[in-house]
């Protein structure tokens, strides 16, 4: 008898759901290849992804690949853990990148990000963008520029007549 006939036992269907529900409120998940990772250096990386509003979690390959698309079943080779999250994930991934260039470990094999897939280089590329607070104060000079140089304009206007102003109180004094 083929497993597919027998059906899935009560306790795989909690498991499918939990991941199913642990997949639909994440904004990105990464997935990574924890091959020679012990327990100190996993509860590390898991702290510091927690820091983060992160969550490392080893996962099934086959559980995971029935969750997810097929753009997924090059991903899902060797042991797997899926890295998820809703907070910033540039920040995710610099903490990634920071660890795994320290340890060697974990490879990250790609993911994916609002929906789209991404490969494990787009997800370094992230790493070097800087973090939110750092773009949202670019944009705020870029929009303030405008308005600054708006205020020295007017403010040389002023002084060039102040100063033409003394030119001529000077000019009269002297011929008086």
């Amino acid at each position: 008898m083929k497993p597919e006939s027998k059906g899935i036992r009560p306790e795989k269907k909690a498991i499918a759901a939990e991941l199913d529900e642990r997949i639909a409120g994440a904004l990105y998940m990464i997935l990574a290849d924890y091959t020679g990772m012990d327990m100190p250096q996993t509860t590390e990386l898991k702290k510091n992804l927690r820091d983060n509003d992160a969550t490392f979690n080893v996962v099934n390959n086959r559980m995971l690949k029935r969750a997810l698309d097929d753009q997924a079943t090059e991903m899902l080779k060797g042991q797997t853990a899926l890295i998820y999250g809703a907070g910033d994930v540039v920040e995710v991934a610099k903490v990634i990148k920071k660890f795994s260039e320290a340890n060697k470990k974990p490879v990250v094999r790609g993911g994916f990000l609002e929906g789209k897939a991404i490969t494990g280089e787009e997800v370094i590329e992230l790493a070097k963008l800087p973090s939110k607070d750092v773009l949202r104060a670019q944009l705020l000079g870029t929009l303030q520029a405008p308005c600054s140089q708006l205020v020295g304009v007017l403010d040389q206007k002023v002084a060039s007549l102040v100063y033409v102003l003394d030119a001529v109180k000077t000019k009269l004094e002297q011929e008086a």
